[in-house]
């Protein structure tokens, strides 16, 4: 059965949830220095696009953006 299903909603203040989020989805694809500098309009659509995720575009902001690429590097790194 997938757990997936049974996940509760994903919203913009859940940064960790996030970067594991976006982790899983990229792999090593992304290095710390590379997700530092991924575009926020890149970063904003992949959010948007991940599985659970209840936000939606209009409550996203630079604060939320920032917060999610500093948790993704610590799942980066905690994975190395």
């Amino acid at each position: 059965m997938d757990n997936k299903n049974f996940e509760p909603p994903i919203n913009w203040n859940d940064y960790e949830d996030i970067a594991l989020g976006l982790y899983e989805k990229f792999g090593d694809d992304f290095t710390e220095s590379k997700i530092y500098r991924i575009r926020f309009t890149d970063l904003l659509e992949w959010v948007l696009s991940l599985p659970n995720f209840a936000g939606t575009r209009e409550q996203a902001n630079e604060g939320h953006l920032e917060q999610i690429q500093s948790a993704w590097v610590y799942e980066w790194r905690d994975n190395q």
